[in-house]
């Protein structure tokens, strides 16, 4: 490995694919973050350099090749959902790093297999939740644990996106592709920043459409050991809705645009109270930046890497059950 872990300074990554999540958010926030992009991998030449060349970095044909390369600290994986387990574990038996787009695992044995691959190696993976790391989030969780709302009693999450083409990997099953797995764990994540672990799963169901071959919506029902409960509905066949609400005994606070806000936007947050309502503004941000400005952090500071390692293993095991329980 380099000595990027082991200063704090100059680590590197590598990027596994050439994605559309990738060109679009990505490999700008790398730029503007602690690392240095040093390669990026495609099956094919010719799109890998297509990618770089905008980027400064070197072009691989073939993901092992990549692996192999020693000026490469850690990976970001944003392949299709059912390639990311098998990349992560052959990124950490190569002595790298690792941070895997959502969902990294579908199921809690392969979560909880890499974890322990991980922490034998003396390395991180981490699951990509971009906006955990937005400032909204932070105020969101500031005003809950000020007690703004009282008590939580309930939480409701929704994610719904627009139909785009049936071809796309978010359609093929096969890809493990469909709405939970594509915007359902948006909600589910977020569920577990303020219900107490671990979680039941109340109820669950999945819309399908039988020409696609996968579930287009679908909703969860939740509840933890205190008895607060959560409502997560999601869908691919929606108008766009990215929203939570927290409900409290003394109050209501809303994030109109929780899961997907632009660079740009500034989301605003609507604490409710009694007669009025106060519009907190939260600061525009990029959260692809702070994806990778903690992941950079989590890989200079080992005490960090736990959390991620829970975090990853809790939601693929919530998920898993999810899913379980809406096929019966």
């Amino acid at each position: 490995m380099m000595s990027g872990d082991e200063s704090g300074r100059g680590s590197s990554i590598g990027v596994i694919g050439c994605a559309d999540i990738a060109a679009r958010r990505a490999l700008p926030a790398v730029q503007r973050s602690p690392f240095r992009l040093a390669a990026l991998a495609s099956r094919s030449l010719e799109k890998a350099e297509g990618f770089a060349a905008g980027y400064g970095c070197k072009a691989v044909a073939g993901y092992d090749r990549l692996l192999e390369m020693a000026d490469v600290d850690a990976v970001y994986i944003p392949l299709p959902n059912s390639e990311h387990a098998e990349w992560a574990r052959r990124a950490l038996d190569a002595g790298k790093h690792v941070l895997a787009e959502k969902p990294a695992v579908t199921d809690a044995e392969t979560a909880r297999a890499l974890v322990a691959l991980a922490e034998e190696r003396g390395l991180l993976i981490m699951e990509n939740f971009a906006f955990l790391r937005h400032p909204q989030g932070e105020r969101a969780r500031a005003l809950v644990d000020g007690g703004e709302i009282g008590e939580l009693r309930g939480y409701d999450g929704s994610f719904g996106i627009p139909p785009t083409d049936p071809n796309g990997i978010k359609y093929q099953a096969d890809l493990n592709g469909g709405a939970l797995w594509e915007v359902g764990c948006y909600p589910v994540r977020a569920a577990q920043e303020y219900l107490a672990a671990p979680l039941e799963v109340l109820g669950a169901g999945l819309r399908f459409d039988p020409g696609l071959g996968v579930d287009v919506g679908g909703v969860a029902l939740l509840r933890d050991g205190d008895g607060v409960t959560a409502t997560c509905s999601f869908g691919m066949a929606h108008g766009y809705r990215s929203t939570y609400s927290l409900w409290g005994s003394e109050g209501r606070l809303v994030l109109e645009w929780a899961f997907t806000p632009s660079r740009e936007a500034r989301p605003v947050l609507r604490l409710q109270q009694r007669d009025r309502e106060t519009r907190i503004v939260a600061p525009a941000s990029d959260q692809f930046v702070g994806v990778f400005t903690a992941f950079h952090e989590a890989i200079r500071d080992p005490a960090a890497r736990p959390a991620h390692h829970r975090e990853l293993v809790r939601q693929a095991d919530l998920m898993a059950r999810i899913r379980s329980h809406a096929l019966g």
